[in-house]
């Protein structure tokens, strides 16, 4: 199942991308490339999803 995850990317001044949520306490990815670092928040935040749906079941 596919969710809808807000985040809050930032360039930094390395050149890198910082991604945040409100949504997911303690999310925190870093990339290269914005497409990077929403593909690594995507992995870190299957975790705590997956653990929300099963606490519903």
């Amino acid at each position: 199942m596919e969710k809808l995850l807000n985040l809050h990317i930032e360039k930094l001044l390395e050149g890198y991308y910082l991604a945040t949520s409100d949504e997911i306490q303690g999310l925190v990815a870093q990339g290269r490339t914005i497409h990077e670092t929403v593909e690594i928040s995507r992995d870190i935040a299957k975790k705590p999803i997956e653990a929300e749906d099963f606490r519903k079941v």
